[in-house]
């Protein structure tokens, strides 16, 4: 893994290369997202889009996970591999997409409601994606990976939803994870300090209910502990002396 020190200015043109990919195949990824449509076609088809776009899943075959997205549903919080479940109206879709372009990565993540969802679904991915800006608000030279915790805690616990503390997000380049540790929640453990140059992945993972999880015989996939609903969003985001920039975007509108 990456120690984490800040990437030169070639290095951080191919992140931003890697992320605005990551973006359009997350775009066109959302836009599959129909009632019927197994997980597994799914996860071909943003497969057969991750190539089109001259990039590699960077999840694909990284310690040793089997699929070339994560697809997670409902009470799956995240690192879910496709299968021949298919997709009803109301299901909450997780999907998680890393690229490789040119020896870097671009990790991206979003929920996607299948048709329509309930309240309580749109409440908890709107908290989530609040808390994710808050946190990379605090994405900035100077600041430490508590301000970026500690501004996500506060949003998601703020609204009565908790955050998953066995999974965090991270440094990203090279490698998909590399350090810093970038955690939803304030953990001294994980304080370094942000400077230009910088690259990490921001990315609450946010349940309804308890925050303890547990994973799947498949050995990858990890579940809510009470099966409630869980969300996921995530950006790469590039840490400058000012205003952080967010890598994984592709020039249009926002999805999020």
């Amino acid at each position: 893994m990456g120690n984490g020190s800040p990437k030169s200015a070639l290095e951080i043109d191919a992140m931003r290369q890697a992320g605005r990919i990551a973006a359009r195949v997350q775009r066109e990824a959302m836009g599959l997202v129909t009632p019927g449509l197994t997980t597994a076609d799914l996860d071909r088809q943003v497969g057969e889009i991750i190539r089109r776009h001259d990039a590699v899943s960077a999840f694909y075959g990284y310690r040793n996970f089997p699929a070339q997205c994560c697809i997670s549903v409902n009470e799956a919080v995240v690192h879910g591999i496709g299968n021949d479940r298919r997709l009803q109206f109301g299901d909450l879709v997780k999907l998680d997409i890393g690229v490789r372009y040119k020896g870097f990565i671009g990790d991206v993540a979003m929920s996607v409601a299948v048709g329509g969802c309930s309240p309580l679904a749109q409440k908890l991915m709107d908290v989530t994606v609040k808390a994710l800006y808050e946190g990379i608000s605090f994405a900035r030279g100077g600041n430490r990976v508590t301000d970026i915790s500690r501004a996500v805690q506060r949003c998601v616990e703020g609204a009565g939803f908790s955050v998953v503390r066995e999974f965090v997000g991270h440094g990203v380049g090279r490698s998909v994870h590399e350090e810093p540790q970038v955690p939803n929640y304030v953990d001294a453990r994980s304080n370094a300090k942000l400077r230009p140059g910088m690259t990490i992945a921001i990315e609450p993972m946010v349940n309804v209910g308890g925050p303890a999880v547990e994973i799947m015989s498949d050995q990858w996939t990890v579940l809510t502990k009470d099966r409630q609903l869980s969300a996921h969003f995530e950006h790469t985001v590039l840490i400058t002396g000012g205003e952080p920039e967010i890598l994984t975007r592709d020039g249009l509108a926002p999805l999020y």
